[in-house]
C-alpha cells in the first residue's frame, strides 16, 4: 500500500504527476516576436512624428509605408542570421565536445563527475552515475553541454519561425500609428494616440507572459517609447525650421 506521507503520491495512490508547465525561454518565436511588435511600434511612430513635425500627410503615410516594409524585413533578416549564427554556433560546440568524448573519453567522465560532485552528490553516486549517462553517447553528449554552456542542442529555435514572427509583429506594431492616416485623418495627434494605446497594449501583453503587474510593463513600455518618439519629433521640427 502506498504511504499518503510521500510527497511523491497522490492521495488515490497514482504517482504525483507535475500540475505546472513551463514557458518556453530559449529565445524563439516570443522573443522574436515581441521585439519586432516594439520596435515595429516605437520606431514607425516616431518616424510618423519626426516627418509630421515639418511635413505633408501624404508624405508621412509615404514615409511610415516604407519605414514598416523597410523595418519589417530588416528585423525578419537580423532574427534570421542571429538565430542561425547562435545555431550554427552550437553545432560547432557539439562537434568539439563529441571529438573529446572521442578522444579523451575518461577525462570527459572525470569531468562529469565533478560536477555531479559540486550539484551535491556524494563522489560514489556521482561516479555511478556519469556512468549510466556516458553509456549513451549522445544523451551524454547533451548533458555536458547543458552543464558546461547552458544549451541543449535538441531545443535550438527556428531561424525562420523567429525570422517570420518578426516580421509580421514588427508591421502589426508599425502600421497602427498609421491607421489614422489610412483612413483619411491627417491628424498627427490621433496617429500618437493611436500608437500610444498600441504600446500599453504590448507592454501589457509582454508583461503578462512575464508574470509581471500588468500597470507597470504598460507604463513603462509608454514612458521609453514616448521619449523616443518625443525627441524624434524635437529633431523633426528643428531639421523643419531649418530649412524652411
Amino acid at each position: 500500500m502506498a504511504d499518503s506521507a510521500d510527497p511523491s503520491v497522490s492521495p488515490t495512490g497514482m504517482p504525483h504527476v507535475a500540475d505546472h508547465r513551463h514557458a518556453n525561454v530559449t529565445g524563439g518565436w516570443l522573443r522574436a516576436a515581441t521585439f519586432g511588435a516594439m520596435d515595429g511600434l516605437v520606431s514607425n511612430t516616431a518616424l510618423i512624428a519626426g516627418v509630421a513635425a515639418s511635413a505633408s500627410a501624404q508624405t508621412v503615410v509615404l514615409s511610415g509605408v516604407a519605414g514598416l516594409l523597410a523595418g519589417a524585413f530588416s528585423m525578419a533578416l537580423g532574427e534570421y542570421t542571429s538565430v542561425t549564427t547562435a545555431n550554427e554556433q552550437i553545432d560547432s560546440e557539439v562537434l568539439v565536445e563529441r571529438k573529446s568524448f572521442r578522444l579523451h573519453p575518461q577525462a570527459e567522465r572525470a569531468e562529469l563527475a565533478a560536477m555531479l560532485t559540486d550539484m551535491g552528490m556524494t563522489p560514489q553516486t556521482a561516479a555511478t552515475a556519469t556512468e549510466e549517462i556516458h553509456r549513451d553517447e549522445n544523451r551524454a553528449l547533451n548533458f555536458h553541454l547543458v552543464q558546461e554552456l547552458g544549451v541543449d542542442p535538441r531545443e535550438k529555435p527556428s531561424p525562420w519561425v523567429a525570422a517570420g514572427s518578426s516580421f509580421v509583429l514588427f508591421a502589426v506594431g508599425a502600421i497602427i500609428p498609421l491607421i489614422p492616416y489610412l483612413l483619411g485623418y491627417g491628424s498627427l495627434w490621433l496617429g500618437l494616440a493611436f500608437g500610444g494605446v498600441g504600446l500599453l497594449l504590448a507592454g501589457g501583453s509582454a508583461a503578462r507572459i512575464t508574470g509581471r503587474p500588468l500597470v507597470l510593463g504598460s507604463l513603462r513600455q509608454l514612458a521609453f517609447g514616448g521619449f523616443a518618439i518625443a525627441a524624434t519629433y524635437l529633431v523633426g521640427h528643428l531639421i523643419g525650421v531649418a530649412v524652411s
